[in-house]
């Protein structure tokens, strides 16, 4: 027998029925994909490094450091227009480059990107 790691709140709490500790069921881990992939927009795929972001509009931007295919992709993401969704600009170690996915590089590289969406 193993140990669950889940508790539901018994008849007498005040929120009966309510399941505790989700993230130990593996909806952490699910969350985290939808929010890097999904909401920052930062989705690994076999072409290359998408990145499409899809963020609340009072966003001005963000900024992170993801490792792929043993390279760190330092990126960041402007959002001047205060849009949703969108990429109008992409340059990679300063040179632009048409389209939003990122190419691999060789491991131990770091690459800087930046987004300007539009």
């Amino acid at each position: 027998m193993t140990n669950c790691p889940l508790m539901v709140a018994g008849r007498d709490a005040a929120t009966f029925g309510e399941a505790k500790n989700s993230w130990l069921t593996g909806t952490a881990a699910w969350t985290f994909v939808d929010v890097s992939q999904y909401i920052l927009g930062i989705q690994p795929t076999l072409a290359g490094l998408k990145i499409d972001p899809c963020i609340p509009h009072e966003m001005d931007g963000f900024t992170l450091r993801r490792v792929w295919r043993g390279a760190t992709y330092e990126i960041v993401v402007e959002n001047p227009d205060h849009l949703e969704k969108g990429v109008k600009a992409m340059t990679v170690d300063g040179k632009p480059v048409s389209g939003n996915i990122l190419s691999p590089v060789p491991a131990g590289s770091t690459v800087e990107v930046k987004i300007v969406m539009g």
